[in-house]
């Protein structure tokens, strides 16, 4: 932005000057070639005092080399019978007659009825001036002035009309640099801040300066930024509330499930509610970090991960007879261990995101349906944690969160997608082998897998 407003600034003035500048150099010209047609005129009329008194040669020579042209030959009087005196033919001695271009015989003609006029020649301009004498006799005072006198001064004159443009144009754009920085410097202040809002940074704030308008965008940035932080204070104060609220039920559950008779259905109906209670407060967590996008998130191992939610959801899979299983595929598609399963993902958020998925195969297709886990390496040494089943499939443009094709919330699967996005991750619907669902979430691979305490 700050190169084209100094360009648009410099071709501008250019116009400008040039617009000015070409018909002042015109115009300088014109002027010098008039004044050194008016000081030839001049020269020669101050030989008609002299002709008026005498016609003799020598007085006549004496006089045409008194002027400044005539010491240089360029003057020279054309008595009435043809005799010249002065001028580059006649040596200083006087009397010469004749003139042998018709085209100058053509002008002392003219001359010689009374006008003054200046002609072409070779060379330069010829100015020629009628003197009248007595008994109706016309004498003519010729002057040249080569080109040398007619364009006297013109190129200092032009050295200085480039150096009056160069000047205008250096100093339009100095101004018009200054000028865009002023307006530049705020905008990428601006857009800088954008930038740390957008990553995180809800302290980030900006002092409002340049053109009123871009100040009305810095005050409208800071307003946004104390609005942002004004709704996710509440909505932290709201999930504050609701682990309040939800602890208490949890508690009930957790009451009735020991008061029952059997022990092994008090056992298992406890172990639920804790799981429960664990996912409500790693919901809380989460909601209640700080928005930073430069947190170092911690390290997970995949595998271990995939084997403890297997174990979560198996006694519901054999209740409604889904045959699964757990694989591990290598680069090359065949079963094999994996040199490393540890990605770059909190536990709780694998953990979400995997339980999401197995979720949608036990509410989306029906009781009997086969499905499947799946580690596979990835060839640029990434690690893809793919959720399959042998239901009926799924569109790639399923994700909408908010919107389910089969009266769900929406929400698992974008938990799945943003998980994987939100780590340097690819998320990915396609079809399984057996003709279902195939969703994977790919990530990155962090190194050997971590020791994994148990629970």
């Amino acid at each position: 932005m700050r190169r084209r407003l100094v360009a648009l600034a410099a071709t501008t003035t250019i116009m400008v000057a040039l617009a000015f500048l070409i018909p002042l150099a015109v115009l300088v010209r014109t002027l010098a070639r008039d004044r050194a047609l008016s000081a030839a005129e001049l020269e020669a009329q101050s030989l008609a005092p002299v002709l008026a008194l005498t016609q003799d040669t020598t007085a006549l020579e004496a006089a045409v080399r008194a002027t400044t042209p005539g010491a240089k030959g360029r003057l020279t009087i054309i008595l009435p019978d043809g005799t010249l005196v002065g001028g580059p033919t006649d040596g200083g001695s006087g009397g010469g007659t004749g003139i042998d271009d018709p085209r100058e015989r053509d002008s002392l003609a003219l001359a010689r009825q009374g006008r003054s006029f200046s002609a072409p020649t070779r060379g330069g301009i010829e100015v020629l001036v009628p003197v009248a004498l007595d008994a109706d006799k016309t004498a003519v005072v010729r002057v040249v002035v080569p080109n040398s006198i007619l364009g006297r001064g013109v190129a200092s004159a032009w050295a200085v009309e480039a150096a009056l443009g160069i000047t205008l144009v250096t100093s339009a754009v100095a101004v018009a640099d200054r000028l865009a920085r002023a307006i530049v410097r705020p905008v990428d202040a601006l857009a800088d801040a954008a930038v740390r809002l957008g990553e995180g940074d809800l302290s980030v704030r900006i002092a409002p300066e340049g053109p009123p308008e871009v100040k009305q965008v810095a005050d409208a940035f800071n307003r946004l930024g104390d609005r942002v932080g004004e709704l996710l204070e509440a909505e932290r104060e709201l999930v504050a509330d609701l682990s309040h609220r939800l602890r208490t039920p949890l508690t009930v559950l957790r009451l009735d499930a020991e008061g029952l008779d059997n022990p092994a259905e008090a056992r298992r109906l406890a172990d639920d509610v804790d799981e429960l209670e664990r996912a409500v407060t790693g919901v809380i967590r989460q909601a209640r970090k700080p928005v930073q996008a430069d947190l170092v998130a911690a390290e997970t191992d995949a595998a271990q991960v995939a084997e403890d939610r297997l174990a979560f959801w198996a006694p519901l899979a054999e209740d409604q007879e889904r045959p699964f299983e757990l694989v591990r595929v290598g680069p090359e598609g065949q079963e094999a261990p994996l040199s490393t399963t540890t990605v770059a993902v909190s536990p709780d958020e694998l953990e979400a995101a995997l339980d999401a998925l197995l979720g949608n195969v036990f509410a989306h297709t029906d009781e009997g349906t086969a499905f499947r886990v799946e580690l596979r390496a990835l060839t640029d040494g990434g690690i893809s944690l793919a959720v399959e089943d042998a239901g009926p499939g799924l569109s790639p443009d399923f994700v909408e969160r908010g919107v389910s094709g089969a009266g769900g919330t929406g929400l698992g699967l974008d938990i799945a997608r943003r998980t994987a996005e939100g780590h340097g991750g690819v998320f990915r619907i396609g079809r399984s082998a057996a003709g279902g669902a195939r969703i994977a979430m790919e990530f990155p691979t962090t190194g050997p897998p971590p020791e994994r305490s148990p629970r």
